[in-house]
């Protein structure tokens, strides 16, 4: 379908999903006038770190992704975010769909980890799109793949994510940890009468910092 083109017109929260899920409103247009009956869609979403200029602060919290600015020339490459599919129904000419991307907070995810380093600005997304048309036809329906060459590129405000994520997790954040390192944490907590996880974590803290005041004292 060489008269199919996309664009991304606005991302918002999805208020009562079950999981974080961000709604991107994806625009088709077939300028070749043929109906559309349904697409299969695929998307690729990529964040794309080099059409950013990033602050000192986000530098120094992105060393762990690219290593040392220096570096970025080098390091600096597409970030995979997801991937995802979606059935466009019928049209002519043009239609306005939303395209849902889940999101997760976990930092190990390098995704998660981007963009929790962003403090404002924008995001630079790059939709890469593939799939199945299935365009009417005079006996019945004609099918034919999506060109490989269509995509879409979105400048994503930072504060629509955190819009998201402070909607599920006000005020909070996630950490992974080893099944033995959660273990020992839990027996800790157990053994000192604490409340809650972030009461152990902070005990400990409170721990460590004493020792190396006291430590730096003699």
């Amino acid at each position: 379908m060489s008269g199919l083109a996309f664009s991304i017109v606005d991302a918002r929260p999805e208020p009562h999903a079950v999981v974080p899920t961000l709604n991107f409103r994806l625009r088709l247009a077939e300028a070749s006038g043929v109906p559309i009956h349904s697409i299969l869609l695929r998307c690729q979403v990529q964040i794309e770190p080099r059409r950013r200029r990033h602050a000192t602060v986000e530098q120094d919290r992105l060393t762990d992704l690219f290593g040392e600015p220096g570096r970025w020339g080098e390091t600096l490459r597409p970030l995979l975010w997801t991937q995802t599919t979606l059935v466009v129904p019928a049209f002519e000419t043009n239609v306005e769909v939303d395209l849902p991307v889940t999101c997760t907070y976990d930092f190990e995810v390098t995704s998660a980890k981007y963009l929790q380093s962003l403090d404002d600005g924008d995001v630079p997304l790059l939709f890469l799109f593939s799939g199945t048309v299935f365009a009417k036809a005079e006996n019945g329906f004609r099918v034919q793949q999506v060109p490989w060459d269509r995509q879409a590129s979105y400048r994503m405000p930072i504060a629509v994510w955190r819009t998201l994520m402070d909607s599920y997790f006000p005020g909070s954040g996630w950490i992974r940890l080893r099944r033995d390192s959660l273990d020992a944490l839990q027996r800790y907590r157990a053994r000192n009468s604490l409340a809650s996880w972030e009461e152990a974590i902070g005990a400990l803290l409170e721990a460590t910092e004493f020792s190396q005041a006291k430590g730096a004292s003699k």
